[in-house]
């Protein structure tokens, strides 16, 4: 079922846009976010009743997309729906979850689903509706470089806008008091396999196209997925549910020592809370670096759900006798890959534990092997005068979000899913999402906007008591923001 041609009533529930601010080019701004994920969008979401707030955010696509190549039907978001844009912030907020199914008169369907977790292209679909209504998103915007200027105590965005095709059709530039990174992740390619990649007309492809490229799969004589978390777990599963029984040719491998569940135990989930980001962001750098190695089973593991409909599905399969040609073995890495004349692929495989070695010859790949935070040097270059690093040379954040800068510059840079080194395995978790932008939304007006909670978790993670974080202290650098409405 469409999710966005449903009708509305006549007396519609969608909130109603505010009027943008009108702004000349010399007039700065208070706040430019660059990209429209769900984080910024988050962000946007929460500042949009904020009237003296004035707010652009940029992204170089042409609207909202959600990971739509992971989009498979009966896919579900690995976290309640109560983690939405706002809902953790501001239940009452008109942007929330409930409130999108109210607006598509599918409240009551949903009541009587009884579904704690949503479908992902749900969730796609309702970030495309929080999207649509927002007048401070700017999609075909390309920010090209942001620099910070000195002698108007600004920084400068200059940015590229798009036509319908991509092509560059205007230059453009904006002045802001602060800025807000929220550009997201992008697709994880490991070093063998990237001449693959490479390579026009060998198919070998990352987990975020695999729905482009779906029937291609389904028809390709032997299919290999590479990668033990949870999209390839659901990779994995779709194309087994749709390839001839006895003749599935599928194998899968993973590095991990298992294709090992995600820890989702209610005491084990607390490490999302702010809490432990809290908790965290305060231990030594190499601590913290130990810490994010260590904790991988808090959020690439496979779901209890998809790892027991593999295994009916492979059950089901067997019942009349033999076994699914379907190979599955974890510990295993990718030494190097090559192409077999131009039609085929040769994967040369390590078993860890085993210290054996065989050649795997496959006539398609899918990457599974998950996203990186995307590199912050391009956009911030401008800025690297002035930025502070840590021992790896990754930017300090500090705990409201904020790239340390030099104390010249009285403008701040706050970022969005960009400081797992320093925040820990919440910082992309959407769990987090709407609590992270009201804190950076209480630090930018110095006011207690969203009010927020001391404490969020049964767990104590350090010796010391629950602090009692204050939420609307101005922080000294930052111009009061005035309400001229």
């Amino acid at each position: 079922m469409s999710l966005s041609c449903r009708r509305r009533s006549p007396t519609t529930t969608t909130p109603h846009p505010q009027p943008h601010h009108p702004t000349t080019p010399d007039t700065p701004r208070d706040l430019v976010g660059i990209g429209i994920g769900p984080s910024n969008l988050s962000l946007a979401a929460l500042a949009h009743p904020r009237t003296g707030l004035d707010a652009v955010f940029y992204e170089q696509r042409p609207d909202f997309r959600w990971h739509p190549g992971l989009l498979i039907d009966g896919a579900r978001v690995q976290v309640p729906f109560l983690a939405d844009l706002v809902t953790l912030a501001d239940p009452t907020s008109p942007w929330s979850f409930l409130n999108y199914l109210r607006s598509r008169q599918r409240l009551f369907p949903f009541y009587f689903a009884e579904r704690f977790h949503i479908h992902r292209a749900e969730y796609d679909a309702y970030g495309r509706w929080v999207a649509e209504h927002l007048p401070a998103l700017r999609f075909r915007h390309q920010v090209d470089a942001v620099r910070w200027n000195p002698e108007r105590a600004l920084f400068e965005v200059d940015f590229t806008q798009l036509d319908a095709d991509g092509e560059a059709e205007a230059l453009g530039r904006t002045h802001t008091r602060n800025v807000v990174l929220g550009i997201g992740t992008e697709p994880h390619v490991p070093d063998p396999l990237r001449p693959l990649t490479d390579t026009p007309g060998v198919p070998v492809l990352h987990s975020d196209d695999y729905l482009t490229h779906r029937d291609a799969l389904l028809a390709a004589g032997h299919v290999t997925v590479v990668g033990s978390g949870q999209s390839g777990a659901e990779i994995f599963l779709d194309l087994l549910r749709h390839r001839p029984e006895g003749r599935e040719r599928l194998h899968w491998i993973g590095r991990t020592e298992a294709f090992a569940p995600m820890e989702y135990s209610k005491l084990g989930l607390e490490h999302f809370t702010p809490d432990y980001t809290r908790y965290f962001h305060a231990l030594p750098e190499a601590t913290r670096d130990r810490l994010v190695a260590a904790q991988w089973q808090l959020h690439k593991g496979i779901d209890a759900d998809t790892a027991a409909a593999i295994h009916d599905e492979l059950y089901r399969r067997s019942l009349h006798g033999g076994w699914p040609d379907a190979v599955l073995t974890p510990g295993v890495r990718v030494r190097t890959a090559g192409r077999i004349a131009t039609t085929r692929i040769e994967l040369h495989l390590e078993h860890v534990q085993q210290q054996t070695r065989i050649r795997l010859t496959t006539d398609a790949v899918v990457l599974a092997t998950g996203h990186r935070e995307r590199p912050l040097d391009r956009i911030l270059a401008g800025l690297d005068p002035y930025l502070r690093r840590d021992s790896s040379e990754r930017p300090r954040v500090d705990d409201r979000f904020r790239l340390h800068l030099d104390p010249s510059v009285t403008g701040a840079v706050h970022v969005q899913n960009a400081e797992r080194h320093t925040h820990g395995v919440g910082a992309p978790d959407l769990g987090l999402t709407a609590w992270r932008a009201a804190t950076i939304l209480n630090t930018l007006t110095g006011e207690d906007t969203y009010p927020l909670p001391d404490r969020t978790a049964f767990t104590t993670f350090g010796l010391e008591p629950h602090p009692q974080v204050p939420h609307a202290r101005r922080p000294p650098t930052l111009v009061p923001l005035v309400d001229t409405h």
